[in-house]
């Protein structure tokens, strides 16, 4: 592929809050460009993106699909991704690889909790993005509202591109304040037709006034156009925009667009803003990488001919060609038969056949060109975040980076039959979703599984019996604690065996202290003069950590702490590897004994959007729930509640708030951060682990 073409190339992703509308402005998007000839609906079940079967049952996005379309003469690989923050590493996945995102907003609630995570993860990964107001045409949207809270919520630098006309069920169109022209959509039918018009004469004053906002922000991007603003000059629709595409590709400024993607009106719109405002391959951030032998900085243009680059971001187990591995082709070009080089692993592979993914669908291509996002099959030892490269000339790049799990149940085979299968369901489970963790539990030789949150373990405990044909029993769900320390303390250990022949000798001391939540561990070597000779470090350091897997409260994991090794001796002959590996072990357990030890709990944020009259009961059972009301929002004929609660609390919380408010209210619920339980609550978990095991992770 020539590079004029890759200019043409946009790698896009839809992100959003659960129920903004994500997979239906996908929807269209495949209609408006010929993809698909008939509109699905989420609500009926037959959209082409949500395919899986319990996607289609529950009307929500479970994995992130991809497909290609063609909009004008631009060339789209698209991803919709899950809302749901127990499906977070779909989405982190995906912007790991893609060079913009639309982010799509409910128009009558704005910003939701969601909203601000998958802004946060964009930012990350410095994806430029374009904002679509959905859902304009039901009750409650508010536009202002929209764009007041994307500057107060996500303190974006963002201005209105287009406005409204009409509210609510009135929606007809909109404003396009570039071109100062409106557009307006006659009846609801496919949409493909609108017309354009002068605007209208009750908006022509807050347009003007909207279009000078906007000239003004551009004026930070373009001298050109800063000294026409500054002189009070004309500026042109093709100024702006050149400013514009600067400005979004820059990752410094976000425009909002609006429209109804379910009633078919500005969507079109919002495809010609990707081709004109969102990077191309050629202009997104070259890919950064390091040399796995000398760990030296490289960089890799996207040209066909430079050195083959390729990102495997997704594994998925099909039921007709097996292993399908999702990839993003920074540089070089990926050829089906060719021999390639996992530089993660460092094993060698072959490409077995190419795959250009349309959801569930596929169609076979024979190469992947730079900057193109395509499937292959045949791929045996890559994982997700692997790179595939020359082995010539070796890249690792940056790999997407997950969250830790947040909750665990224990799982079970129904039958000897089912004991096979079920580890071959769970390894091909965890092999998909980097955030599915398994585990046995030592004490009661139970299969631990973990996730992000109860709707993803119950989704994989479902598909293990779908698509494996596995029946399981699983467990209570269990919380995901932690434990740290309160005080430094020193600490000797020692391990000294004589048996009849070469005994066994290590001597350490270390400080343990306090690192700061969310910190994590540190090591810090302070051994000077030889007392403890450096070859034995590495096994000190193997020695703490296995010892940090099981903590001295309840057997869970020691996180946030630092630990300094100072002192030590060794023995001439007896000294080995593993007597330091078992002193240093040793004198971490008793060390986390004597500095305090305390229990972490999960905190999750949660946003609960009730009707008035049913605020009290709501807000009443998240305080016995050790809740903690953070704000009360007033909301059209709704209250909108934000909190934090601890995840221990919310299990089946869905169920009863079902019954407070009648059916009525709604929730959101995602990780926030760690906390210090407290002291009546650490003895119940502390009971409940001493006898069993169960529960830890």
């Amino acid at each position: 592929m020539t590079q004029e073409l890759k200019d043409k190339i946009r790698n896009i992703g839809i992100i959003a809050h659960i129920d903004a509308g994500k997979t239906t402005t996908t929807e269209r998007i495949l209609y408006y460009t010929g993809r698909i000839y008939k509109i699905g609906e989420v609500h009926d079940g037959n959209t082409v993106m949500d395919w899986m079967e319990q996607e289609r049952e529950r009307g929500i996005t479970i994995t992130s699909a991809a497909t290609y379309c063609v909009w004008k003469d631009c060339h789209y690989n698209i991803i919709d991704t899950p809302g749901h923050i127990d499906f977070t590493a779909e989405v982190q996945r995906s912007l790991r690889v893609l060079d913009g995102a639309i982010v799509v907003l409910d128009g009558s609630q704005g910003v939701e909790p969601q909203s601000e995570t998958v802004w946060r993860q964009a930012s990350d990964y410095g994806v430029p993005r374009i904002v679509f107001a959905n859902k304009m045409d039901k009750i409650g949207a508010d536009f202002q509202m929209c764009y007041q809270s994307l500057l107060e919520k996500l303190n974006a630098n963002t201005a209105p591109v287009q406005l409204p006309i009409g509210r609510e069920s009135e929606f007809k169109g909109v404003v396009d304040l570039i071109k100062m022209k409106a557009y307006i959509w006659n009846g609801e039918e496919l949409g493909a037709k609108f017309e354009e018009q002068e605007i209208p004469a009750d908006l022509a004053e807050q347009a003007k006034k909207f279009r000078h906002i906007l000239v003004e922000k551009m004026a930070d991007f373009d001298d050109n156009l800063a000294h026409k603003f500054l002189d009070d000059q004309d500026v042109s629709a093709e100024e702006i925009k050149k400013a514009l595409r600067k400005a979004v590709i820059s990752g410094k400024f976000f425009p909002l667009m609006c429209g109804s993607s379910f009633k078919n009106k500005g969507v079109q719109l919002v495809l010609d803003a990707v081709n004109e405002y969102l990077p191309s391959p050629l202009e997104a951030k070259e890919v950064k990488g390091v040399d796995p032998d000398s760990g030296e900085a490289l960089t890799r243009p996207v040209k066909d001919d430079a050195p083959l680059t390729v990102l495997a971001f997704k594994i998925q187990s099909d039921p007709h060609v097996g292993k399908l591995t999702y990839v993003r082709a920074y540089s070089g070009v990926l050829k089906s038969g060719s021999q390639v080089y996992n530089s993660t692993t460092r094993m060698r592979e072959r490409i077995g056949r190419i795959l250009r993914m349309h959801a569930d669908k596929r169609e076979e291509v024979e190469e992947i060109t730079a900057g193109n996002i395509g499937a292959v099959i045949g791929l045996k030892g890559v994982g997700t975040g692997h790179t595939i490269c020359d082995e010539k000339e070796p890249i690792i790049i940056e790999p997407p980076k997950f969250p830790d799990p947040v909750i665990s149940v224990a799982i079970e085979p129904k039958s000897q039959a089912d004991e096979e299968r079920l580890g071959m369901a769970l390894n091909r489970l965890a092999d998909e979703d980097p955030t599915f963790r398994i585990k046995s539990d030592q004490e009661t030789g139970q299969t631990i599984i973990s996730g992000m949150g109860e709707l993803h373990l119950e989704i994989l405990v479902d598909r293990m019996k779908r698509e494996f044909k596995v029946l399981a029993n699983v467990g209570k769900p269990q919380v995901a604690y932690r434990e740290t320390v309160k005080r430094k303390v020193e600490q000797e250990g020692k391990y000294i065996k004589q048996t009849g022949g070469r005994g066994n000798y290590g001597h350490v001391w270390i400080t343990l202290e306090p690192n700061g939540a969310g910190k994590g561990y540190e090591f810090v070597d302070k051994i000077r003069g030889g007392r403890i000779p450096k070859e034995y470090i590495p096994s000190i350091q193997k020695g703490i950590l296995s010892a940090m897997e099981s903590g001295v409260l309840a057997g869970y994991p020691v996180v946030d702490v630092k630990v300094t090794l100072f002192d030590g001796s060794f023995h001439e002959v007896d000294s080995n590897d593993m007597a330091f590996q078992i002193a240093a072990s040793l004198a971490f357990k008793e060390a986390a004994r004597r500095s305090g030890p305390v229990l972490l709990e999960p905190i999750m944020k949660i946003d609960v959007v009730t009707p008035k009259d049913y605020l009290g009961d709501v807000i009443g059972d998240l305080n016995r729930r050790r809740g903690r009301i953070e704000q009360v929002e007033d909301r059209a004929n709704t209250q909108k509640i934000h909190g934090l609660v601890p995840l221990a609390e919310m299990f089946g919380y869905a169920t009863t708030m079902r019954s407070l408010s009648q059916g009525r209210a709604a929730y959101t619920m995602e990780p926030s951060h760690y906390e210090e339980v407290p002291k009546n609550v650490v003895e119940e978990v502390v009971a409940k682990a001493e006898p069993s095991g169960q529960g830890r992770n």
